[in-house]
């Protein structure tokens, strides 16, 4: 089992926001939380990465218990990479300074190392020839891909994407979802929180539906998406069908 969490609660003030969240991820698994905003989608990813703290339950990560108190943060972020909608790009910096940056000061890893292997991710992903340019040249598009190649130089063991198209624009969705087929058909282990059903129905091994802090259904694309067992569930997706967006 690559993670495991059990009993996830968070709240922000009086707004309880994860209400005893149960999840597994196996190794080289994706999985597609759906549901709607403000579900908690995106709160859970962010305490897998450890940039929120839990207010109860735990979370491990082959085996290891990463949330108890005093684990160093930023070693379990280097196993653990996150993406976000917002591309969190330095503009004063090329595009090859913003993907080493982290690995070198953060990870210690040799300059040398960290450049050629960002190079050879640029170029796997399309964007060979963007090494030198800043972000400011960049379509949406492209500033995203680098987003996620600055999340892969590090090697991480798991991936966690957080609607990461949301910012696009529709035609350059594609290109970004693209670059998710592709790591997912090598075998990355990647838990993603997206509005793209279509998306999810074409490359997760299972969809996890949220509402309201809780996980309400959880099982393989053509069943949730399809065929819902609960009632909550077929309610978001029959207003998913209504806006086109299945």
């Amino acid at each position: 089992m690559k993670l495991s969490m059990r009993g996830i609660q968070k709240s922000f003030g009086a707004n309880h926001v994860l209400k005893g969240i149960d999840l597994d991820v196996d190794d080289h698994e994706v999985v597609c939380l759906i549901g709607p905003s403000g579900c908690g989608k995106s709160t859970l990813l962010r305490t897998v990465n450890l940039l929120e703290k839990i207010d109860a339950g735990t979370i491990y990560l082959d085996g290891e218990l990463v949330s108890e108190r005093g684990v160093d943060a930023n070693a379990i972020r280097q196993r653990i990479g996150i993406v976000f909608q917002s591309y969190n790009l330095f503009p004063h910096m090329s595009v090859l300074k913003n993907l080493t940056l982290g690995p070198i000061k953060a990870m210690g890893m040799d300059r040398t190392i960290a450049e050629a292997t960002a190079t050879e991710l640029l170029e796997r992903f399309g964007l060979g020839d963007k090494v030198h340019e800043y972000p400011d040249r960049l379509s949406g598009g492209q500033q995203q891909r680098a987003a996620i190649v600055r999340s892969l130089v590090g090697d991480p063991e798991v991936l966690l994407l957080d609607e990461i198209t949301s910012a696009l624009d529709p035609e350059l969705v594609g290109e970004v979802l693209s670059v998710i087929r592709e790591l997912a058909g090598r075998g990355l282990t990647m838990v993603l929180a997206t509005h793209e059903m279509g998306f999810a129905r074409d490359v997760a091994n299972r969809v996890v539906f949220m509402d309201a802090g809780h996980v309400v259904e959880t099982g393989p694309p053509s069943q949730v998406l399809s065929e819902p067992h609960e009632v909550r569930t077929q309610q978001f997706l029959a207003r998913v069908i209504e806006g086109g967006r299945l």
